[in-house]
């Protein structure tokens, strides 16, 4: 990582008592679910959580397969919950997981795949931090692919 990502990721970085209550609950819920991951091959649990815009949480955790790629990162499972549940508009998602050096961000696929439903804030903690990196999807996927007028970049 370079210099100026590891300062970009460091001045988004706040403190967890000092987020609103709901995010907090919403970090908590994120925690809990990784505890559900289905992850025997690579032992790196992940869970997230998503706050749609009426209140409800939801949760989803990561679920490996023995065929790798058709395995489900723990955003794409939460969002695959909220939308068969008749939810599609969403305010935040947390993510928890544990990397020693790093917070771990949503990767490329699951950052397109929640593209799809707008822009939404992003809390990124290991568990049990009182560290959490904030930031929003825009920010974190830029120039998202987009099929749709209400996104251009000229």
């Amino acid at each position: 990582m370079s210099k100026a990502s590891h300062e970009n990721i460091v001045k988004n970085v706040q403190k967890l008592k000092n987020l609103d209550q709901i995010i907090q609950n919403l970090i908590r819920e994120a925690t809990e679910a990784r505890e559900y991951a289905y992850c025997p091959y690579s032992k790196f649990k992940v869970g997230a959580a998503l706050l749609c815009t009426d209140g409800t949480v939801v949760t989803g955790c990561n679920i490996e397969n023995c065929s790798f790629t058709v395995g489900i990162c723990a955003e794409r499972c939460a969002y695959g919950k909220a939308i068969s549940q008749g939810k599609n508009k969403f305010k935040a998602v947390s993510v928890v997981a544990y990397q020693e050096k790093y917070f771990t961000l949503p990767c490329g696929a699951c950052r397109q795949f929640m593209s799809e439903f707008g822009n939404l804030d992003i809390y990124v903690s290991k568990p049990g931090e009182d560290n959490i990196f904030v930031s929003d999807l825009e920010t974190i996927l830029p120039y998202q692919f987009c099929l749709t007028d209400n996104k251009t970049f000229v």
